[in-house]
């Protein structure tokens, strides 16, 4: 009865140690996390942002959220992340396409943690128009 007694504790605490050794392995990673919420807002000052329309993205360890193209848009986050800000996701302006002169603000927001860092971006297109042909891409902020 006692041999049987220590066999059973003998395999407990191995599935207990299994066990802890398995949530230690799941809380590290090989790759630092990136995973933000993108927004489209109307208006200048993100505090007073009126949202349109928000998005989640998660691209370490894969992409995956709610972003309709994740696979795309974390290409282009990650190509856009250039020393340390976003500021590669914007491009000079498509000359063969107009947009009109009116003011009607939009800000686009990148909020989260992008390769380990806590991060937070925004920027402020004259319109939606303005927005749409300086993107460079357009696939994070296209949902």
């Amino acid at each position: 009865m006692l041999r049987r007694s220590a066999a059973i504790s003998a395999a407990a605490l191995l599935c207990l140690a299994g066990a802890a050794g398995t949530a230690e392995a799941g809380s590290t990673s090989l790759y630092a996390p990136s995973a933000v919420v993108l927004s489209i807002g109307k208006g200048t000052d993100s505090g007073a942002l009126t949202v349109l329309r928000a998005t989640t993205l998660s691209c370490m360890p894969g992409p995956s959220g709610t972003h309709p193209a994740p696979e795309a848009a974390c290409a282009e986050l990650k190509a856009g992340f250039a020393g340390g800000g976003f500021e590669g996701l914007l491009a000079s302006p498509n000359p063969d396409r107009a947009c009109p002169q009116h003011f009607d603000p939009v800000t686009v927001t990148l909020d989260g943690v992008w390769e380990g860092t806590r991060t937070s971006w925004q920027y402020t297109f004259s319109n939606a128009c303005v927005m749409g042909v300086t993107l460079n891409g357009g696939e994070a902020f296209a949902f």
